[in-house]
């Protein structure tokens, strides 16, 4: 059995307090690794390798073209090394190895991009009021970052958090899930490589306790970025008021899709099978909701019923299964408790509905039927292959449901009409809006929520500014020594 070392300063170490977890493959239910776990104490030197690397010249001086070739290099052994770590985190996770080879070697992308970035950090000169005055800003790095990652998407979820903040000259404290976090604690051996100085870059991971709340309580943590529930996003909130910690939140989701008569049918099929069982639906923008108009309602089932049942369930090692396990038997738990109260409140299962029976977390593709919008799967996240359906008869009662939840992720329609696409994503309370067409991303597109999805944006060249502090410079111009400031003119 293969055991992984925390990443602190820029070395491996074993936790202070000798807790080791152990990891299972969800496609077969067999442990497969250990893992060492941190305590307040790894935490502490974690945060201040970080600070001390802040103001090492060894990164603190370097120029902001010289933190982009550092970046550039990332990019390039994250591609190399894609397939390892595609594989760690199919093995560790369940998620497909095809979604995961994909999906590391994209991420590449996203470094690159903030790569390029690094040296376009600029400030301005202002057109102030006062005379015999030179007054400019500049953006400086805002200090020690704590970057929390969750197990289903952590190599993106890393490089949204990780790009920005390096290009601005942070330093990092990456917090891997204790849920499947080996694939996080190997890349951290790409960080030397890359030739970033000990302490830009920890890895560690470890249970709330003695971990997580540690980390986002640390009084020399500057800022905050994580990605979870929102349960834990509310501890993260109290945690970090008495550093006034700078936050943001990228939390869960249950995104409402909204098909009209007038959209290709087999295109909005499409579009909802990729959107909620890709990544067998441990997804936070998962399309779960497919609210669908009532003239096509039957029709649209019956396609989506047909594609779906046409999808293999199986070994994610394999190239042909469509949809893997998933991740913890939770997931299953709750799904079942919640399919059970759904049923209860005259919901019907058009397919699936139950887990496979065999080794390992595997869900089959579910298709639920609602016959009015109090039903339980269209409120509760499952995180898993379970899609919740919806008729609506007019585009003021489309907007209605899609915008009657607390979340505010992700959306999707499927029109044909231009105009009616426009005026409907205008009203939807989302932060994404993808229209004909779904779950597509670009580290050039920005990326968050709206209500209890959480606040700011990662991706896009405002996400590199908010690792970043103004600071304004007043400089006297006129030769003259300061005036008397008690003797006013």
């Amino acid at each position: 059995m293969q055991h992984y070392q925390l990443f602190i300063d820029g070395g491996r170490c074993e936790g202070s307090g000798g807790q080791i977890l152990h990891t299972e493959n969800p496609a077969t239910g067999d442990t497969w690794a250990s893992f060492a776990c941190a305590d307040p104490r790894d935490v502490n030197r974690a945060v201040a390798a970080a600070r001390r690397a802040l103001e090492d010249p060894a990164w603190r001086d370097l120029t902001q073209t010289q933190r982009g070739k550092l970046l550039f290099r990332l990019a390039e052994l994250v591609e190399a090394h894609a397939e390892e770590l595609g594989r760690l985190e199919t093995t560790d996770s369940g998620k497909l190895l095809a979604e995961t080879l994909s999906q590391t070697q994209y991420v590449g992308d996203f470094y690159r991009y903030y790569a390029g970035l690094a040296d376009k950090i600029e400030g301005s000169v202002l057109p102030i009021d006062k005379p015999d005055m030179h007054v400019f800003t500049k953006r400086e790095p805002v200090g020690v970052v704590a970057a929390v990652v969750p197990w289903n998407a952590q190599m993106f979820l890393t490089a949204t958090k990780l790009g920005p903040a390096l290009a601005a000259g942070c330093t990092v404290v990456l917090k891997a899930s204790e849920i499947a976090p080996i694939p996080m604690l190997e890349f951290a051996s790409l960080i030397n490589q890359a030739g970033f100085p000990p302490g830009v870059v920890s890895v560690i991971t470890g249970d709330a306790e003695n971990c997580a709340i540690p980390l986002t309580r640390h009084p020399d943590v500057d800022r905050i970025a994580f990605t979870g529930g929102p349960e834990t996003a509310r501890h993260v909130v109290r945690n970090s008021a008495e550093s006034f910690a700078v936050t943001s939140l990228e939390l869960g989701g249950k995104s409402p899709v909204l098909v009209f008569d007038d959209a290709d049918l087999d295109g909005a099929a499409n579009g909802l099978i990729a959107g909620n069982f890709g990544a067998s639906g441990q997804s936070c923008v998962a399309g779960s909701r497919a609210l669908i108009q009532r003239t096509v309602f039957e029709e649209l089932i019956d396609k989506i019923t047909e594609k779906a049942a046409r999808i293999s369930v199986g070994d994610p090692l394999e190239a042909t299964t469509h949809v893997g396990p998933l991740c913890t038997s939770a997931q299953i738990d709750k799904i079942k408790v919640t399919l059970n109260k759904a049923i209860e409140q005259g919901a019907e299962i058009r397919l699936g509905g139950a887990p496979l029976e065999c080794s390992g977390n595997y869900m089959a593709p579910t298709l639920v039927a609602c016959p009015h919008r109090d039903i339980e799967t269209l409120k509760v996240e499952m995180f898993g292959p379970v899609m919740s359906l919806l008729a609506f008869d007019t585009e003021d009662e489309a907007i209605a449901l899609a915008n009657d939840t607390p979340y505010g992720l992700a959306s999707g329609i499927f029109t044909r009409d231009v105009a009616r696409a426009h005026r409907v994503s205008s009203r939807l309370r989302a932060g994404i809006c993808w229209i004909n067409t779904y779950r597509a991303i670009s580290p050039i597109a920005p990326f968050g929520g709206f209500n209890q999805s959480g606040y700011g944006r990662e991706a896009g060249i405002e996400a590199v500014l908010d690792y970043t502090r103004t600071k304004t410079v007043w400089i006297n111009t006129s030769g003259e020594p300061m005036a008397n400031p008690f003797v006013m003119r």
